[in-house]
Formats: structure tokens, sequence, C-alpha cells
């Protein structure tokens, strides 16, 4: 039996509608949600979004649209902002390492008006991954490179290898290192030796219970110009002292970040192991494809996360002990940013400026679990 894209749509839509998200026990409703499925403005555009981490970002990224430049282009060239800072040691140059204390990075990038993308995973001794993405995109047939290979295909396109370890990271992996096991050959830290030395950030880090920083940390950002084309793009160093090997949400298409320059684009940071499994981004995108706010759609993608969450990582009223945060832009300049808890923020450029934004949020922060049974220090079997 044939079936035309209209109807293929259609009954994509159906089903999406039909998804059973329920509402997590003990949920609030939509706190600090603002309805505008119907702009009461002209469109806002052209407009960027992106993570917190990304102010400096998408201020760069605005100046650029504004000057005739592509959006795609414009917010890889936000993101490199992070990529190429050592002191974020989320992405890029001075990310936090694997087990085995090399940093390896992910990246996935979309163009909207060609439709195309491009992702590259744990990609070594490249410090601007979603440049190398955009390589793939632009020069390959393919969609994701990996590995020794993407590494490969990077420095043949001209990329230069450095080392990504910072001494600032190195020194945070030796700490993790020394406190994996105590009748191991690494000397225990000085007394006193908190972890948060060395000028780390608790913003960009968190600290375990013995003051080890761990991270979750990526940049997202999407970018729309003044004729309603689009472009997202996501980068990381992924979760601290991973497995080598480990690959998150970032450089996948759909979960990471996703782009239809019919609707818009939406992104995600935190916790990737739990986004892919409902590929976070792709949804939101559906979701406002069926006319819900950028509000409504992450929420929607939140309750469906914690809906499709183990048990192991719920407390006893189902809610997470993890965070992630999503953002999200529409073709006429709507946008949101939520969060599990209350407290995050994303940033935002449009003709009033680059600031910061509080996200929608689903519980208070006060109702965050203080005690998880998960921690960013890896425990070995």
């Amino acid at each position: 039996m044939s079936i035309s894209r209209r109807d293929f749509i259609g009954a994509g839509a159906t089903v999406a509608a039909g998804l059973t998200l329920g509402t997590p026990a003990g949920a609030q409703p939509l706190v600090g949600v603002v309805e505008h499925s119907a702009p009461v403005v002209p469109p806002n555009r052209p407009i960027i979004v992106s993570s917190a981490n990304g102010i400096r970002g998408v201020a760069k990224a605005y100046e650029m649209i504004g000057k005739g430049a592509d959006p795609l282009d414009a917010a890889i060239a936000g993101v490199n902002i992070q990529e190429l800072d050592p002191t974020d040691q989320s992405v890029g140059l001075g990310g936090l390492p694997n087990e085995e204390g090399v940093v390896q990075l992910d990246a996935s990038c979309m163009h909207g008006p060609s439709k195309r993308a491009g992702a590259v995973a744990a990609i070594e001794g490249i410090a601007t991954p979603s440049l190398v993405a955009k390589a793939v995109m632009d020069y390959t047939d393919h969609i994701m490179l990996v590995g020794e290979g993407a590494k490969r295909f990077a420095l043949e396109m001209g990329f230069k290898e450095q080392n990504l370890l910072t001494e600032q990271s190195r020194q945070d992996w030796m700490r993790w290192k020394r406190k994996l096991n105590p009748d191991d050959n690494w000397i225990e830290p000085p007394a006193g030796d908190s972890g948060a030395t060395h000028g780390a950030s608790a913003e960009k880090l968190r600290y375990d219970a013995d003051g080890v920083p761990y991270t979750y940390g990526t940049i997202n950002m999407c970018a729309v110009d003044a004729k309603g084309d689009i472009g997202s793009v996501t980068t990381t160093s992924g979760l601290s002292w991973k497995i080598p090997g480990r690959v998150g949400d970032s450089p996948i298409i759909g979960a990471g970040q996703y782009c239809d320059n019919e609707i818009g684009a939406a992104g995600s940071t935190g916790r990737g192991e739990a986004n892919i499994k409902v590929c976070g981004a792709f949804l939101a995108v559906e979701f406002m494809r069926q006319g819900m706010s950028p509000e409504q759609a992450l929420i929607r993608v939140m309750q469906r996360v914690i809906a499709m969450t183990e048990p192991r990582l719920l407390d006893e009223r189902g809610r997470p002990y993890f965070d992630l945060n999503y953002y999200a832009v529409t073709k006429d300049g709507r946008y949101a940013g939520a969060a599990a808890y209350e407290g995050s923020s994303f940033a935002v450029a449009d003709a009033k400026g680059a600031r910061l934004e509080s996200c929608v949020y689903l519980y208070k922060r006060s109702e965050r679990p203080t005690k998880r049974p998960i921690s960013g220090t890896m425990v070995k079997p």
C-alpha cells in the first residue's frame, strides 16, 4: 500500500500525540510557564538561544547574523568561544577527561535550509569538534564519524592536533583517581583539599561528597535568522571520568539537538543517557509542530524523560536525582528553556541584547532529592 508524504506526516503527528507521557508523581503544575502559543508581538527574529554557558556565544552569533552570516555558521562560532576557553571544563580545550585521563569530545550540528547534518563522537586532540561535525556535513555523504576515524578525517581536513588536557583538568583527574581505592598506590590529597581549589568554577562543575569535581556540562545553541532559516549545534566533553568510548546525547541527531527549518530547533544539556532514550530534541520539535508553545513542548519532553527513567535514578516520590535542561526556539522567534528543577537559566540574544533568562521547571528547588545513589565518581565493580 502506498502512502503519501502528507499522510505519513499526519500519521506521525497522531502517534506522537498519543504518547503516554503522564505526570510524574508529585509533579508541580507548569510552574513559571508563560503561555504564548500564539505570538502577541511581531516575530522576534533574528534570535539565538543557548545553554547558560553560551552567554558570550549568543552575543557573537547574533552579531554575525546581523551581518548576513548563515545561522549555523553563527551558532558554531558562538560555541567555539567555549570550546577554545581552557577554563570551561565541560567542552573542548580543558574538558574533563575520561577515566584514563584522555579528553574525548562529541558534537553534532544541523542546517535547516539544506536539511543536512553532521556529527563526531569520541574524537581526541581536536579542540573544536563542532567545526569537524560541520566538515562531515559539508564534505561527506555521512552524518557521523567516531573515534580514530573522526580524528583522521579532521587532520586530513586541516584541523590541528593539540593536547586538550590542561593542567587544571589534569589536577582534577588526579584528585578523582586518588579517591578511587584506599588500597591503591596513589597518595591521598592533603586534608582540607576540597577539590574546589585551582580556580574551578562551581557554576561549571559539581562536586561529589569527597569534593571531587565532575560535570555533565555541554553547550547547545540554536539560531534563527531574519528570514526564518535555522541552525543548531551541540558540543561537549561529556561526562567526566567516563568509561573510554562513552558517547552521550550531544552527537546524536534528534537527541542532543535537532533542527527543522519549517518548525524550529531544540537541544539539551545534562544527563545524556536519560535524553537518548526519548530522542528529546526531536520530540520537542515534533510537539511544537503540533502547535505546542516551546515551554509546553519542553515540559512534556521532561515528563517523558522521567517516565522513561529507571527506578534507581528516582527518589521515592518519582523525582530524578539528576537534572536535564532543554532549550527550544520556533521559526517565528518564540523560545524557552526548561529544567527538571527550579533555578536553572539559559542564554538568549535578540534585539534586546544578550541576557540570561530563567528556565521553566517541573519541581521547586526545595523538592530536589538531597541524597543521590550515583555520583560523578565512577565506581568500578
